[in-house]
This record gives C-alpha cells, sequence and structure tokens, in this order.
C-alpha cells in the first residue's frame, strides 16, 4: 500500500476545522453572543462571528473534500477487494452528503439573519419576541442545525476512525480473505 500522507492530512485537517469551529460555535458563539449590550447587539455579535467563520469553514469543507477524493483514489484497491471498506465508504459519503446539506442550509439561513443586520435577539440562534418574523423564523431552524453539523461531521470522524483500523494488516488480512472464502 501506497502511503496517502497529503490526503489523509488534508481530509483530517479539513475535518477537524469543519467539526471543531462549528461545534464551538454552538456552544460558546451562539450563546455568548447574549451577553451583548442590548438585544439588538446580541445579533449584531452573532452575526459578525458566524459571518468570520464562513470562509474558514469553507477552506476547511474544501480540504476535506479534496483529501477524502484523494483517500478514494489512494484505496480503490482495497474497495474492490476488502471487505467491509466499500460499505464503509458507502457510510462516510452519505454522512458526508448530509454533513455538506446542512451546512449549505445553514448558510442560506445565516445569510438571512446576516442580511437584517443588527436585528434583536436572545442569544445567537433565540429570536427575540421583536425579531422580524423571517429572521426569527430562520433562527429557530438554525437552533437545531446547529446541533446537527456537528452532530454529523462527529459520526464522520468515528467512521475515519473504523476506515483507519481497516488498514491495519490484520484487518486487510481478514477482508480479503472474506471476499474470497465463503460466510
Amino acid at each position: 500500500m501506497a502511503r496517502n500522507t497529503v490526503s489523509r492530512s488534508l481530509h483530517d485537517v479539513g475535518l477537524a476545522a469543519w467539526f471543531g469551529g462549528t461545534l464551538a460555535n454552538a456552544v460558546a458563539l451562539n450563546p455568548a453572543a447574549a451577553q451583548a449590550e442590548g438585544n439588538k447587539g446580541t445579533g449584531a455579535v452573532a452575526n459578525a462571528g458566524w459571518d468570520r467563520w464562513t470562509p474558514v469553514n469553507a477552506a476547511a469543507i474544501a480540504l476535506h473534500v479534496a483529501g477524502s477524493v484523494g483517500q478514494l483514489a489512494g484505496n480503490q484497491g482495497r474497495l474492490a477487494t476488502q471487505r467491509g471498506v466499500g460499505s464503509m465508504a458507502v457510510v462516510k459519503t452519505a454522512l458526508t452528503a448530509a454533513a455538506l446539506g446542512a451546512t449549505a442550509y445553514s448558510r442560506v439561513l445565516g445569510k438571512k439573519v446576516s442580511q437584517e443586520g443588527a436585528v434583536p435577539a436572545q442569544s445567537g440562534t433565540t429570536p427575540a419576541s421583536t425579531t422580524p418574523k423571517a429572521v426569527a423564523d430562520a433562527q429557530r431552524q438554525l437552533s437545531a442545525l446547529q446541533w446537527v453539523i456537528p452532530a454529523l461531521t462527529g459520526a464522520l470522524v468515528v467512521v475515519s476512525s473504523l476506515a483507519g483500523e481497516q488498514q491495519r494488516v490484520t484487518e486487510v488480512h481478514k477482508g480479503l480473505l472474506g471476499r474470497i472464502t465463503p460466510s
């Protein structure tokens, strides 16, 4: 097996930033925005934080996807011959697609909130009674998505650990034997 250090690094660093950044924003930024002066300040702080994070998150996702493509290319032989690797790759691809979709939808909602500027809010994802309806609706959806994205990317971390375990020599041998011997 050839080394895939570059693609593995892109995959892992991108995924780490995507997971960690979205989790940190859900745990810290959104609730901390409530500490701003007045409820209009809350919206402004949350919007500024998310607007700063967006290009970093986009770069992290691009690194992850590029690394994932490199991993697939570098492991074509194992995908075709080692039992369990194809299934793992399908699960990982489905999780990645779900995380990408949730992230993209979250960004669409985030733009709705951000375009309104310093709107009143109780926290980054909790509207105030005076928050405009369209923004309040977007914030309510973002309240759920702020946890969905780290859950999906966290699941990707777990499946990536499985993928690494499948590359152990003993696992490769078992997987190859499993392909050629009947169950």
